[in-house]
């Protein structure tokens, strides 16, 4: 797997948003419904921000504010870093690690079509260097 792409076909692209006047309580229930770290944030189609488990114990629990109380949109980072569905999984690596993030939504067409985490990068990179090995092993022994 080289690029995003690759990636949503491989995982699917159902993506879990939410919109920002969403309680941040109820935005925690969607991530534990759907046991993952983060949601797009959405406003009539365009993505504004992204929520995760980050902001949640930095914003909220930190600052000993309501989860009921609060909405997304006080909390949620809205500098969002997007990528390509051509984009390789090294610049994406390289994305995630310099930029300190974990998820990058995958846009095309100024349309939300999946997002992928640092697990999903990680995978892709563990596959294909397995196979490559598996490839080089093969060789060595003649099949």
């Amino acid at each position: 797997m080289n690029t995003v792409m690759q990636i949503l076909q491989a995982k699917g692209d159902e993506v879990c948003t939410v919109e920002p006047q969403v309680s941040v309580f109820d935005a925690l229930k969607l991530m534990a419904e759907n046991d993952i770290g983060a949601l797009v944030v959405v406003e009539a189609g365009k993505v504004v921000g992204i929520f995760s488990e980050r902001d949640y114990a930095r914003k909220m629990i930190l600052k000993e504010r309501s989860s009921r109380d609060t909405s997304v949109r006080k909390v949620m980072t809205d500098r969002v870093i997007t990528v390509d569905p051509a984009t390789t999984i090294e610049v994406c690596m390289d994305l995630m690690i310099y930029r300190h993030i974990r998820h990058l939504p995958v846009i095309r067409n100024n349309r939300l079509i999946g997002v992928i985490s640092i697990g999903d990068i990680l995978k892709a990179m563990f596959l294909e260097h397995k196979y490559q090995f598996e490839y080089r092993e093969n060789c060595i022994a003649g099949n």
